[in-house]
């Protein structure tokens, strides 16, 4: 099954898509990567719909790849005696560590000391999602005397944000750790972190996940934005999760925000991910907003390897008919004359070194020849890459004997995973590229066929090789 289009698509799992029609239908609609929030779901949950995605892999013969998405660090206040509270513009608010003492009015237990070692005065804290904001007078090491600036009603256990500040916490949960741990086991492609905050927490868990998988940084948090370009670094994919960003930052520094980490990844190579609230009308109602549809165009036209579907495809009334509408607005927007523009004009220049050359060199042979196809046979994903960052007209054809490579270049802008054997001399490339290119759908006798690897085959990340050949 072959996609008419070159950036993919996100799916989450949930309440409303756990049985296996329903998963393969999405499939059908245009799913390539199954994201598993570990937010909510009990482990069984989730197994048996691994299980359903892998048995649909098989059947269909397409390798899918699954996102596991962990739920990081849930800082939220305690509870209140009596309900509610009202808080009022203007008056005072006090946090401390006493969980034993319900709330009132005066104050509430926030039980994570972590925030209070990182507080300082003048510090912002921002409650649920955002709604409430206090500003910090006074402050040690189990308390906080607050300001309401902007009031409302709270209710107990909603979340605290500090955009403020970088917090003394790792990225990683004890529950993260057993969901993670349980997750290698099952066998997910890609590892999603959340509330990552600095390059040493995507670090922590590499020396966790080794090869196992691969690693998709979160950025939620101001204090990643700081480091933009040593995060991406560290990662393998970048999400831009528009959510608790936009919780953290005025909501109009969201928009450039999310050009800037685009523009980051792309120019590194690095796969990204759009998320949150792409078309949350969907969740109840069968069409999107005019809005909603722009602004999943608006992350084609950047060059956004993935958009993502939360609550659309987890809990909402319509799930299929959303990927639907997703796929959809892809492709129109590819087919937009000014998309071509659009991606040249965004293009960075890429390192000087082999690789980013092979790549380079080849995005322009292949429209010099106008080549059926670009081909990449890759043991570990990087000559895929590589073509990948070029964005090119031509397609691309990710050849690996790795069936969990496969599944991870289901997330990459515009290529198409084919599992294919060992391949030990260039000869054996060339031939075994155009029989794929045609056996595949994407050329014919006749046409050209652009060829990347790494000699020697079989050693990752050493993409030196760039060859012609015309299908026979």
């Amino acid at each position: 099954m072959r996609r008419l289009r070159n950036a993919k698509i996100v799916a989450t799992l949930g309440p409303a898509s756990s049985d296996r029609s329903t998963i393969k239908a999405l499939f059908e609609a245009g799913v390539d990567v199954f994201r598993l929030n570990f937010s909510h779901g009990s482990h069984e949950d989730h197994r048996k719909r691994l299980q359903l995605i892998r048995d649909i892999e098989a059947e269909v013969q397409r390798p899918i790849g699954v996102l596991l998405d962990l739920q990081g660090p849930k800082l939220r206040i305690a509870t209140f005696a009596a309900g509610p509270v009202r808080l009022d513009e203007g008056a005072a608010f006090g946090l401390d560590l006493d969980a034993a003492t319900p709330g009132t009015v005066k104050r509430v237990a926030l039980p994570h000391p972590e925030i209070f070692a990182a507080l300082k005065p003048g510090t912002c804290l921002l409650l649920d999602d955002g709604r409430i904001r206090l500003r910090v007078q006074r402050c040690g090491a189990d308390f906080a005397e607050t300001i309401v600036e902007i009031g409302g009603l709270l209710s107990e256990r909603k979340g605290v944000n500090v955009p403020d500040v970088v917090l003394p916490v790792s990225a990683m949960t004890a529950k993260d750790r057993r969901d993670l741990d349980f997750g290698l086991e099952l066998g997910i492609d890609w590892v999603a972190l959340s509330f990552v905050q600095r390059p040493e927490d995507i670090r922590e868990v590499r020396a966790i996940v080794g090869e196992r998988a691969a690693i998709v940084a979160k950025l939620e948090k101001p204090a990643a934005i700081a480091l933009l370009d040593d995060i991406v670094d560290a990662s393998d994919a970048v999400m831009v999760a528009r959510g608790d960003l936009g919780v953290e930052l005025p909501a109009e520094q969201v928009p450039a925000l999310q050009k800037r980490i685009v523009r980051a990844c792309r120019k590194a190579g690095k796969p990204v991910i759009v998320a949150t609230q792409m078309l949350e009308s969907m969740v109840t109602a069968p069409v999107p907003t005019r809005a909603e549809a722009s602004d999943v165009a608006t992350a084609i036209y950047d060059g956004a390897d993935a958009v993502m579907l939360s609550a659309e495809s987890a809990s909402g009334a319509w799930p299929v008919e959303a990927v639907r509408t997703m796929d959809l607005i892809i492709g129109r927007t590819e087919a937009d004359p000014y998309y071509r523009e659009a991606i040249a004009v965004s293009h960075s220049a890429p390192r000087a070194e082999f690789s980013g050359a092979i790549g380079y060199a080849m995005r322009h042979v292949a429209a010099l020849l106008s080549a059926a196809a670009t081909v990449a046979y890759t043991t570990s994903g990087y000559s895929a890459l590589r073509m990948a960052r070029e964005r090119p007209a031509t397609p691309i054809l990710g050849m690996t004997p790795s069936r969990d490579i496969a599944r991870r270049l289901a997330l990459v802008w515009g290529v198409h995973a084919v599992l294919c054997h060992e391949i030990v001399d260039a000869g054996e490339v060339s031939e075994l590229a155009c029989r794929t290119v045609r056996a595949e759908g994407f050329g014919s006798s006749g046409q050209t066929v652009v060829i990347s690897a790494g000699m020697p085959f079989g050693a990752p990340g050493t993409t030196n090789l760039l060859r012609l050949a015309q299908i026979a």
